[in-house]
């Protein structure tokens, strides 16, 4: 039988770091059973007072040849049944160990005084990381959120290696400027990122759920001022939405007093825009002399955008209808061997009312497939062509072979 991919994960809620750590390795080594390639671990903010003595104490029980992760607010991980777990704001760790032949895996770590000038050539990306251009590496990516200068760093990766893919988030905490951490083998960090590069028999795809749904229609902005938009199709901006808004039902009104937001079109030749072709950004106020709109991010001329709604019906909904689309649109591929979710701190029971609801709407569709993740200060995952930074979102991961 053919070297096959294999991705394992266990999740512990034990309140001893020790006894954590001894069942995630039992789970998981057992459910893998093949050599190491890959770990990838989430430890929860409940831990904060013994970040320092997670990795020795998983060196004693395991051996991992590359070995990333971080602190999170919240962990997500698979239970003793297999089931998909989102655990907030209690003891909580998570280990990932996958099996990858055919992949080179290289890890780094980088900070940002590293960091290239956005104008300096993709060798010099290439040099910082001892990662090549060719095959096209994918990346998933660990960020401490406060001086890595991510928006920098997806930038990057992006002009140096065209075509692929980066996912990840920013590591947290469950309290408001609580102490972050970023592993690395045996390492510690607390600035920077880390990350690992994936380049060969492996292809990453994503599902970025941004949690919110169009109103209205698409329109073109006809002129715009960094990130003020003064005309779109010849008319002012509050005209227009004025008129979405009379058009809406009641509930959807009172929605919109204070969940509307702005949908910006990334791919500008696509005809027919859907849901998840639009970078969801904050609608920042608005200007009654003028009836011009302030958005969360530098637009230009020619650009299209929407207004949308968010709320706790509204991210089911574009959750579910993403993983309907990529269930279609994968069905002729190989089987999907494990997959990754990075969850805003702002989603799971705050949202939902209840525990749990994106990852086991994402086993519904994709069952038996090993998750492990995090809650996030920060999503990092691409809309069209291009990788930003989210808020509010749920990315996954999804690992397959070629």
């Amino acid at each position: 039988m053919a070297d096959k991919m294999q991705w394992a994960n266990a999740l512990s809620t034990r309140p001893s770091l020790e006894a954590a750590v001894a069942e995630v390795v039992e789970v998981a080594t057992s459910a893998l059973q093949a050599p190491i390639d890959l770990g990838i671990v989430f430890i929860s903010s409940a831990f904060t007072s013994e970040y320092s003595r997670l990795l020795p104490l998983l060196k004693e029980r395991i051996s991992i040849p590359v070995l990333i992760g971080c602190s999170g607010g919240g962990i997500i991980g698979m239970d003793g049944q297999k089931q998909t777990q989102e655990i907030e704001d209690l003891p909580a760790l998570s280990l990932t160990l996958a099996h990858l032949p055919g992949v080179q895996v290289k890890p780094f770590h980088i900070v940002s005084e590293e960091l290239p000038d956005l104008d300096s050539s993709p060798n010099t990306w290439e040099e910082l990381l001892g990662v090549p251009t060719s095959p096209t590496p994918q990346f998933i990516l660990l960020a401490e959120p406060f001086s890595s200068q991510i928006n920098d760093l997806l930038a990057g990766l992006d002009f140096a290696y065209p075509g692929s893919v980066t996912v990840g988030g920013l590591a947290s905490s469950s309290q408001m400027g609580g102490r972050i951490n970023l592993f690395f083998n045996d390492k510690v960090y607390r600035e920077g990122a880390v990350g690992v590069a994936l380049s060969g028999n492996v292809v990453l795809e994503t599902i970025v759920a941004q949690g919110c749904r169009p109103i209205g229609k698409p329109y073109q902005i006809g002129a715009c001022d960094r990130n003020i938009v003064l005309e779109l199709e010849a008319q002012p901006p509050l005209t227009v939405l004025r008129d979405i808004l009379e058009d809406l039902s009641e509930d959807d009104r009172e929605l919109a007093q204070n969940s509307l937001f702005i949908g910006v079109a990334r791919d500008e030749f696509k005809q027919d825009l859907e849901q998840g072709d639009f970078l969801i950004r904050n609608l920042l106020g608005v200007d009654p002399k003028f009836g011009a709109i302030a958005i969360g991010d530098r637009i230009r001329p020619g650009q299209r955008i929407q207004f949308h709604l968010r709320d706790a019906n509204t991210s089911a909904e574009d959750l579910e209808y993403l993983l309907q689309r990529y269930q279609i649109q994968t069905q002729s591929s190989p089987a999907a061997a494990g997959a990754l979710m990075f969850s805003c701190l702002g989603r799971g029971e705050g949202l939902y009312g209840k525990a749990n609801f994106d990852s086991q709407l994402f086993r519904q569709y994709l069952p038996g497939l090993p998750l492990g993740g995090f809650f996030c200060n920060g999503e990092i995952g691409p809309v069209g062509n291009s990788t930003f930074l989210h808020g509010y979102t749920s990315v996954f991961a999804i690992c397959r072979e070629q």
